[in-house]
């Protein structure tokens, strides 16, 4: 079990997480059609496929945001799992169950999230 955390609240943090897990998964499968190379045909104008790359580059990077995200939410599962979950990755003291109901895929306590900023 992680630091100082009881099953109850593991448990709450476990299904917030898998549930956002989800979420992330579904948004990332779904850009699909965003993100597709912009087709060059004569029908469109220079200003139109202009638009067309600036809305695909956006969809492209969204979409390398929620994969970034979706792969913090799946290594915080996998903290759960092997009972690091809450541990801070840097000092290894406890990571406040505030800033986790913020951020459950936290990595670092406050203190060292933000000496990693600076």
């Amino acid at each position: 079990m992680s630091l100082m955390m009881d099953d109850a609240t593991l448990e709450r943090f476990k299904q917030q997480l898998e549930e956002l897990e989800a979420e992330l998964r579904d948004s990332v499968e779904g850009k699909a059609d965003a993100t597709a190379p912009v087709q060059v045909d004569s029908s469109i104008g220079r200003l139109s496929r202009m638009d067309a790359i600036q809305s695909q580059q956006m969809a492209l990077g969204l979409k390398a945001r929620q994969q970034q995200a979706l792969l913090r939410v799946q290594n915080a599962l996998k903290a759960i799992a092997n009972g690091t979950y809450g541990e801070c990755r840097r000092c290894k003291g406890p990571i406040a169950t505030e800033r986790l109901e913020a951020q459950p895929d936290a990595v670092f306590c406050v203190t060292c999230a933000e000496r990693t900023q600076r």
